[in-house]
């Protein structure tokens, strides 16, 4: 292996390697998990407002779904801003 491909392979690791210890840092913030109540909370009281006249089950049980969807898809942007802070 010529010297030019091992500093390649070295460079890749080392990215890969930042971007696996950003994701573990973002995985354990407190940015994170209190954006993940808030939004939670959010949409569990909207949505209970919403079905308040109806008693099903099958309607409640959403209510995680739901809130755990929104904030992980919400979280990509709160984790933009986060991560132009961090670094």
């Amino acid at each position: 292996m010529e010297l030019k491909e091992l500093e390649e392979k070295i460079n890749k690791i080392e990215k890969r390697n930042k971007r696996v210890e950003l994701d573990k840092a973002w995985e354990t913030s407190w940015t994170r998990k209190i954006c993940i109540i808030i939004l939670t909370y959010i949409v569990v009281i909207t949505y209970s407002y919403i079905i308040r006249n109806f008693d099903n089950i099958l309607l409640s049980s959403l209510v995680p779904v739901i809130g755990f969807t929104l904030s992980t898809l919400s979280l990509k942007y709160i984790r933009k801003i986060w991560e132009k802070k961090i670094q």
